[in-house]
């Protein structure tokens, strides 16, 4: 399964780097780029406004209809506002929030990950 994410500083980015998945980033500059295949949407937590590209992606062509699932980075210090910006998405797209962690992951959050992704695609097959 394809794995589509958003970085704004590079904890994401560091996160899918230790995945070794295939992967491709949403670039604030061109968003509009279409996913033929099934998909995990991995975001970080910020404001609308800078996340915006991420439902421009989404709302391209027929992307929405590949999106399994969401997951979500932040920091735990934001009580409430932990993963947010993957939670409303989960919600506003109706798909299930999938995993949640903090900066750039721990070694354990990737190796529980791929199991959510595995587990994800075997039942899609």
């Amino acid at each position: 399964m394809k794995i589509v994410y958003f970085s704004v500083t590079g904890q994401t980015r560091r996160f899918i780097k230790k995945l070794d998945l295939a992967a491709c980033e949403i670039e604030p500059a061109n968003p509009f780029f279409e996913i033929n295949e099934p998909f995990v949407l991995v975001v970080p937590t910020y404001d609308q406004e800078i996340t915006e590209v991420v439902n421009d992606f989404l709302d391209y062509k027929n992307n929405r209809e590949y999106l399994q699932g969401v997951a979500g980075g932040g920091n735990l210090n934001f009580a409430e506002l932990y993963v947010y910006t993957a939670k409303d998405i989960a919600r506003d797209y109706n798909v299930p929030m999938l995993f949640a962690f903090e900066f750039s992951g721990t070694n354990e959050d990737v190796e529980s990950f791929k199991k959510v992704v595995n587990e994800l695609e075997s039942k899609r097959n």
